[in-house]
């Protein structure tokens, strides 16, 4: 089936996000871009997708949500457990702090242009050891 082999061509992002319409805005703007695009509210939801979803290319995450974890420290969970997915880090309220932020992972403050999202999230999955071309392969 053609157009079900161009999807799934598409990177994957996983976006964590706990306010459903900034999640639904967002959703719009990856899928426009042509990502494929899985849904979190929290760092929980977000780790049980990441461990039944290998074809996750990027994690797009907000710092400020509800749960045992914030943002940060999802990421350098991630950038741990998955080094090869890239991890990019949103917010509109809390800058990162030294250590705060993994190795290679990426933040930009709210609000963002959907432009410069899309231009970090590709970033981001180039400043990882292992490329999502080179899993697929």
């Amino acid at each position: 089936m053609k157009p079900h082999r161009r999807i799934v061509k598409h990177p994957v992002v996983l976006l964590v996000e706990d306010e459903p319409l900034v999640r639904l805005t967002q959703v719009d703007i990856l899928r426009e871009a042509e990502f494929w695009v899985v849904e979190a509210q929290d760092a929980d939801e977000a780790f049980e997708l990441l461990k039944t979803r290998p074809d996750i290319s990027v994690v797009l995450t907000d710092v400020d949500m509800p749960g045992s974890i914030d943002g940060f420290e999802f990421a350098r969970l991630v950038r741990q457990g998955w080094p090869e997915v890239g991890v990019l880090v949103i917010s509109g309220k809390t800058a990162p702090e030294p250590g705060d932020l993994p190795p290679n992972a990426t933040f930009l403050h709210k609000p963002i242009m959907p432009d410069d999202l899309v231009a970090a999230l590709t970033q981001a999955m180039a400043a990882t050891p292992k490329s999502s071309v080179a899993q697929g392969s």
